[in-house]
């Protein structure tokens, strides 16, 4: 499988979001999320989580179209996002997606960029996600990207998981060669591409924002 796709609760999704979704991806309900994924024209494969926030009519929709559902207790240890995570990686795909939203409580906007650096995730040759307006990129120990943007567009590059070493870019005003971004500072903080940065890591795990 190419890709699989983890729509959160809390849409609606951005639609640059929405058109990365390839042909054939598989798309991962988490609870609600079937909801804004179904409004926006995708057709979820799996439902996982305490389904307490999906509507019911999400829940008609799912078993009308035969999705695959996982249910869980409301009293757990992991969220939602990261059940939809674990089945995921259980579906042995190359790249990740997630749609999701920049609103909404900002503790569970964190929580979702926080989960992304699980080295579990590391399988997956690239790891995107849509915030709201927000692409992410996260990239795992030995990954890297190509940033598709055009000059003058801002990027930040956070070591949210701890620091990271081995940081390159490539195409961008203020190119790095095997630097060090450190968690406790603001050392990649907007910087602007010049022509689509190419950015390498080769420890940690690095976040890369385009806002």
């Amino acid at each position: 499988m190419h890709q699989v796709v983890i729509a959160l609760n809390g849409g609606p999704f951005d639609p640059a979001g929405v058109a990365a979704v390839v042909p054939g991806a598989a798309i991962i309900a988490a609870d609600g999320g079937l909801d804004h994924a179904v409004e926006a024209g995708l057709t979820p494969t799996h439902l996982v989580g305490d389904l307490d926030s999906i509507s019911a009519g999400g829940k008609m929709w799912a078993y009308a179209h035969d999705v695959a559902i996982d249910e869980h207790p409301v009293d757990k240890d992991a969220t939602d996002t990261e059940l939809a995570l674990d089945a995921a990686i259980s579906l042995d795909a190359q790249h990740l997606l997630v749609l999701g939203t920049s609103g909404g409580r900002f503790d569970h906007l964190i929580g979702s960029v926080t989960v992304l650096g699980n080295p579990q995730l590391a399988c997956f040759d690239s790891i995107t996600a849509y915030l709201g307006h927000n692409q992410v990129r996260v990239l795992h120990p030995g990954k890297q990207c190509v940033l598709p943007t055009s000059a003058g567009v801002t990027f930040s590059l956070l070591a949210l998981h701890g620091d990271c070493g081995g940081v390159t870019v490539t195409g961008a005003r203020w190119n790095l060669d095997a630097a060090t971004i450190s968690a406790s500072s603001c050392r990649g903080l907007s910087n602007e591409a010049i022509d689509q940065p190419w950015i390498t890591c080769g420890s940690g795990v690095l976040t890369v924002v385009l806002p």
